[in-house]
């Protein structure tokens, strides 16, 4: 990685991980209420944080489901995550026994919450080219 704000990478990125409706749709939103702060979540989330060396697709979604479901109250970005999971080919079971792990650290309420939010349909799966060795 050669910096921590990189557009094209991340613009790179998200093809990968999300599918271009809900890229639109997000970054519409964030665009609305903040002009350019969308193209900045691009460049330095996707284009600089997403590109590190260590964790792979799965990891990384895996940490961003534990943070969000403990978090709570973020319900689109949940699911827009489990979406993703699913896409980069996490299966529900996977993402479902994430979540009941999760239950001693963030409490069963939590877990509850999120476990409503787990997509019953299978995504088009897309391949993520890059995986990071751990």
């Amino acid at each position: 990685m050669d910096g921590v704000f990189d557009v094209a990478a991340g613009r790179a990125r998200l093809a990968e991980l999300q599918d271009e409706a809900t890229t639109t749709a997000w970054r519409a939103t964030v665009d609305a209420a903040a002009p350019g702060f969308d193209e900045w979540i691009v460049g330095a989330v996707f284009g600089g944080t997403y590109q590190r060396e260590g964790l792979t697709s799965r990891d990384r979604q895996l940490l961003i489901i534990g943070a969000l479901t403990a978090l709570g109250g973020v319900d689109p970005q949940l699911a827009g995550h489990f979406t993703t999971s699913r896409r980069i080919g996490m299966s529900r079971e996977e993402i479902a026994e994430a979540l009941v792990h999760l239950v001693p650290y963030v409490g069963l309420p939590r877990v509850m919450a999120a476990l409503r939010l787990v997509p019953e349909q299978e995504p088009v799966v897309q391949s993520v080219t890059r995986e990071a060795s751990t």
